[in-house]
């Protein structure tokens, strides 16, 4: 489609003279010759670029089309400013409203051709990038409609247009990784870097040099200098995986960062200025950690200032339904299987399993079945012999429980479910449920529940 270019100006002999050369550089123009009548265009007309002089006849002058056309929901109609009377402070306010640019008369055609062609290709680029990042949040779509699911959900839609940092916990496997990476491309920051390290991988003696990089002579072998993970995510979002296997002194020195936002690098003598988001993961209960003197108090409540908790599966079993089935659109169209339906006991079989490695752990079976199963059709037999075990799903005694059986699972399953909420804390979780201290003891330990 052609580009479209709306003038907006009171001078004829100029909107005639630039229509005509914009029109046999192969775009569509329309006019206008009053700011009212501009802004009647722009809605109309819905240009790509609007060349906007500053002096207009009637109550609405150029400046005043701009802020109004931005507010009005125009925001990628971008503007050129043309004024014959410029001055300095004007073109800086046009530019604070949001004017691409700004241009005096008489008006050079090569500048405006050159302006314009900048505006499109910059126009293009954003299109392209908006397409690429609505690609990638499909990809790293979080799966499931269970309450806690979408509680996780609505707190992450929340969260990610804030500059908060956020600690996410949850046993492996449960996807604290998505979950980091769907708050970086919800947030304004979806167009930088979001720099990954994972500090249980990182030997102790390395971890500073990876986080904030060295300068050349700092250690043996060092033969040239290198930036951090700091730098790398400058302007971006750095998620820090598994925080709570980090050492004590990286940690103090992370704790610096974050409060101070700046960094020396290993043998340097500069200071380095970042702005980054920092999103820290852990498997771990960092409250106990504290306790046993392996992480920083204060560095925990610098990260906890939205704490997210992401459920294990065995908690949210009506989401592997959905699971199986987005799993299976992916070996689709990745690996060129062909689809497989699943039968309603076999479904029944993966929903009873506790699945101790979580959403990782049902994705690499249910590619095992894929991959050991002939067959388009998935029974029982089939998830046998890809390796889940009877003891796995429910059995036909469990089937036929009394109701006291069924409660006692209920009761138990829930217990487990609100104790892991708070994170181990029995007087929080007697208090989030209503229950005196003493009795939530008696049930813990009739149930056989490890705290």
């Amino acid at each position: 489609m052609k580009s479209k270019i709306l003038i907006i100006d009171d001078e004829k002999a100029i909107v005639e003279v630039l229509a005509a050369s914009l029109r046999d550089e192969g775009f569509v123009v329309d006019f206008a010759f009053s700011g009212r009548q501009g802004l009647e265009k722009i809605r109309e007309f819905s240009p790509d670029v609007v060349l906007q002089d500053i002096w207009m006849p009637g109550d609405m002058d150029g400046l005043q089309v701009l802020e109004q056309a931005k507010k009005s929901g125009y925001p990628d109609c971008q503007f050129i400013i043309m004024s014959g009377h410029g001055t300095i402070e004007t073109a800086v306010r046009a530019v604070k409203n949001g004017a691409w640019d700004f241009v005096e008369k008489p008006l050079s055609m090569d500048k405006i051709t050159i302006l314009i062609a900048n505006i499109l290709n910059f126009k293009r680029e954003q299109s392209e990038k908006n397409a690429l990042l609505n690609r990638l949040r499909k990809n790293i779509a979080l799966i499931g409609d269970s309450p806690l699911m979408v509680s996780l959900k609505q707190m992450i839609a929340r969260v990610a247009t804030s500059n908060a940092w956020i600690l996410v916990t949850g046993e492996n496997g449960t996807g604290k990784e998505l979950v980091a990476q769907n708050i970086h491309y919800l947030s304004h920051r979806a167009g930088r870097p979001l720099v990954e390290v994972n500090c249980a991988a990182i030997p102790k003696d390395l971890i500073e040099a990876e986080l904030f990089g060295y300068e050349k002579g700092a250690f043996t072998g060092a033969d040239r200098a290198k930036k951090g993970k700091f730098e790398f995510a400058n302007g971006g979002t750095l998620f820090l995986d598994e925080i709570g296997d980090m050492s004590l002194e990286a940690q103090a020195k992370v704790l610096r960062i974050l409060q101070e936002r700046q960094f020396y690098r290993l043998g340097g003598e500069e200071s380095v200025e970042v702005d980054v988001r920092v999103i820290a993961a852990t498997n771990k209960n960092l409250e106990e950690e504290i306790k046993a003197g392996r992480f920083r108090e204060d560095l925990y409540y610098r990260l906890n200032v939205v704490p997210l908790r992401v459920a294990p599966l065995r908690q949210r079993r009506e989401d592997i339904v959905p699971l199986v089935e987005y799993f299976g659109d992916q070996f689709l169209r990745n690996n060129g299987y062909k689809r497989k339906v699943f039968s309603e006991p076999a479904m029944q079989m993966m929903q009873a399993h506790n699945w101790p490695g979580n959403v990782r752990e049902l994705r690499n079976f249910v590619e095992r079945v894929y991959i050991l199963t002939p067959g388009d059709y998935v029974d029982v037999h089939d998830l046998k012999f890809a390796g889940l075990t009877d003891t796995a799903a429910a059995s036909p005694d469990e089937e036929l429980m009394t109701f006291r059986e069924a409660r006692a699972r209920f009761e138990k399953d829930f217990l487990m479910a609100k104790i892991e909420e708070n994170q181990g804390n029995i007087s929080k979780t007697a208090e989030s449920i209503g229950l005196e201290r003493s009795y939530l003891h008696r049930k813990i330990k009739s149930y056989g529940i490890e705290v």
